[in-house]
């Protein structure tokens, strides 16, 4: 099954501020900058491409805080599975939206596919981590806010070993906002 990634960081690599918030997302580069056909900078393309969302329990409740209205709720029908050894219970504005998962990521991957699933938007930082360390992320796309936030909550922590990203893009948005592509490796092409 694939496995992607679609984030969004400061340019020095945090996802959110160390309580979670990610308001200045939207308070950062060239507001009035006309996108044309960039407006939502790839998003609708990408979540046309996957057929299920696994996210942490922090992303999911970064989402319930924000109250969507059933219009601004981006995932559409998306089956999304939250990680949670704690949770057995969720917010009441996202019930319906969402399923509790607690175990083995492998098995759960195993279960999403027998289910017909084909690839998998994985969200959040833990979990982006617990999947790269399993060597289960093949492709990542990160989009950079033109801001440097100085602490926060990191995309990336410590890996369990080396990961080479290749075929690399990258697109330069009229907002001051850079997008990059990469494919993941989990074996080194080069040799230190």
């Amino acid at each position: 099954m694939k496995c992607s990634v679609y984030i969004a960081t400061s340019v020095d690599g945090f996802i959110a501020k160390k309580d979670g918030s990610v308001d200045w997302l939207h308070q950062v580069g060239c507001l009035d900058a006309e996108m044309g056909e960039h407006a939502d900078m790839g998003f609708a393309a990408y979540m046309a491409s996957i057929d299920c969302m696994i996210m942490g329990r922090k992303c999911m409740q970064s989402i319930a805080d924000m109250h969507l209205t059933p219009e601004q709720w981006p995932y559409g029908n998306t089956r999304i599975v939250v990680l949670s050894n704690t949770l057995t219970t969720f917010p009441d504005n996202m019930k319906g939206r969402i399923e509790l998962y607690s175990g083995d990521l492998q098995q759960l991957l195993t279960q999403l596919e027998s289910a017909g699933h084909k690839h998998a938007y994985i969200d959040g930082g833990m979990t982006i981590q617990a999947f790269i360390n399993l060597k289960l992320i093949n492709e990542m796309t990160i989009t950079r806010a033109p801001v440097l936030l100085g602490e926060g909550i990191p995309l990336f922590a410590k890996t369990a070993k080396e990961v080479t990203l290749h075929n690399t893009q990258a697109i330069a948005f009229a907002n001051g906002f850079i997008q990059e592509k990469y494919s993941v490796s989990y074996y080194s092409n080069y040799s230190k």
